[in-house]
């Protein structure tokens, strides 16, 4: 009863601010929100857009097969913030963009653009809702299994939730709400490691000494160029998916060109780009006392922190009778945070990149209904084939999907050419097929296995062949004009 007072008291405090943001809301609130957001806003807010329930539940439990390794990507993280800031947001504040995929039609062609639109729809769409399932999840479990409610109505109605203090206001809502959904993860976590550092018997200067001491604290790895955890192959990717994640993404560039300038924008976007490590190494210290409270007992990644919670379900004169309650809170934030934002990104492209009709606002409220209807239908997809690690399963997914969105603006921006307008959107559809064969290959002949690397592959893949229809453009060019 205490989670479910907690979710409802969470989402009455969420639409007391949609309320309030969302007085004479136009399109271009729910686009831009009329650029006057402060930076130190947006800056706060995406760290909890970024993170998302899947790091809640994920990261901790990475302790277990990979030790501290993922701190290699989010150090590439950092470097990779720094270019987007000094590289992307200029390109798109000197062309005042809404969309940034409106470049790719200015630079490429219409079919590069609606490739580049329709990639980040099934990106987005696909790794938004995988992120999504995590808090349904959660609540399925310590919640409507109770009440004897089935998963897709849990599913619906948390959609519905966000279609509700959404629909108005937009990304002039979601700049505020984010701040709030930020800071209620970040407290949920610093105080279940108090509770987990409690449980062990320490002090937190001798749980910080533990942890430092555990053998899971390993954070380089520069041993094994075969292993997926080498540091050079997660430093790099760590690098491309925050450009492909963030840079070439219209729902984390959405709310960094609400900013008033340039300049806020890239104080903004270097703010949460440095904030990744310690926030992380937060999460993953949380595995490691885990372990020594719990030890592992077989179990997998993604188990730890949900087996540590549902041990204090329904103790109610525990001392930790809030840990489910601060667990689930911690979820929700992280999780919302991240749905939110997405419906409102994809409703933004499909207006404005595929229907081209950026002041319809019956189309746009038409829009983003479907699109939270559609969201269900993945939610409930991925419940089907969700792995054992979802973290990984969002970065394979990402592997994949953002790789021609990559290769895009890549060659956008670092050649002078044009490509073969009509070829892109089979070239940007075979680069994928290519690598998830190679990868299969790789690991049938050689025993390899691909890690995030497939990013820089797959974009690779797709600027080499752009770069192939271009000369052959330039050369029928040539004859026709002889």
């Amino acid at each position: 009863m205490a989670i479910i007072l907690t979710v409802l008291a969470y989402f009455g405090v969420l639409f007391a601010l949609s309320r309030l943001t969302s007085r004479r809301a136009d399109n271009k609130s729910f686009y831009r929100a009329n650029r006057r957001s402060p930076w130190y806003m947006v800056a706060f807010g995406m760290v909890g857009a970024s993170i998302s329930g899947v790091t809640f539940v994920s990261v901790p439990g990475m302790v277990l097969t990979s030790q501290m390794a993922y701190l290699q990507v989010c150090l590439g993280f950092i470097v990779g913030y720094v270019v987007v800031a000094f590289l992307l947001l200029p390109l798109y504040y000197r062309l005042n963009l809404t969309s940034i995929y409106t470049y790719l039609g200015q630079r490429l062609g219409r079919r590069s653009y609606l490739s580049g639109a329709w990639f980040f729809l099934l990106s987005k769409m696909t790794g938004a809702a995988a992120k999504f399932y995590v808090v349904c999840l959660i609540l399925q479990h310590f919640v409507f299994d109770a009440l004897g409610l089935p998963f897709a109505v849990n599913a619906v109605m948390m959609v519905l939730l966000i279609w509700l203090y959404t629909h108005r206001g937009g990304i002039k809502t979601l700049v505020v709400t984010d701040s709030l959904q930020t800071l209620c993860l970040l407290t949920a976590l610093l105080l279940i490691i108090y509770k987990v550092v409690n449980g062990l018997g320490m002090t937190i200067g001798e749980a910080v000494q533990a942890v430092a001491d555990s053998p899971m604290s390993r954070i380089f790895v520069f041993d094994d160029w075969t292993s997926p955890r080498n540091f050079w192959k997660q430093f790099l990717s760590g690098i491309f998916i925050v450009i492909v994640m963030t840079g070439l993404d219209q729902d984390m560039m959405q709310k960094n060109l609400t900013c008033r300038n340039l300049r806020d924008a890239q104080k903004d976007m270097c703010s949460y780009g440095v904030a990744f490590v310690p926030v992380n190494l937060l999460f993953l210290s949380l595995g490691v006392l885990l372990t020594m409270l719990l030890g592992t007992n077989g179990m997998s990644g993604d188990d730890l922190l949900p087996a540590y919670v549902q041990s204090f379900l329904g103790d109610g004169n525990s001392t930790f009778a809030m840990i489910p309650v601060l667990f689930t809170l911690g979820v929700v934030a992280a999780s919302f945070s991240t749905a939110d934002s997405a419906l409102t990104s994809m409703t933004t492209s499909y207006c404005i990149d595929i229907c081209q009709r950026p002041d319809d606002e019956k189309l746009r409220k038409r829009t983003h209904l479907v699109m939270c209807l559609l969201f269900v239908l993945f939610v409930l997809l991925f419940r089907l084939t969700a792995g054992t690690s979802l973290i990984d399963v969002i970065y394979t997914l990402v592997s994949y999907t953002y790789g021609p969105l990559l290769g895009l603006f890549a060659f956008g921006l670092f050649t002078k050419r044009r490509p073969n307008d009509a070829w892109v959107p089979y070239i940007c559809i075979a680069s994928p097929l290519i690598c998830y064969g190679c990868n299969m290959l790789a690991q049938a002949e050689w025993d390899y296995h691909f890690g995030y690397e497939l990013l820089i592959i797959n974009g690779l893949l797709t600027f080499v062949n752009l770069l192939i229809s271009s000369r052959y453009t330039r050369s029928v060019e040539h004859q026709t004009l002889s």
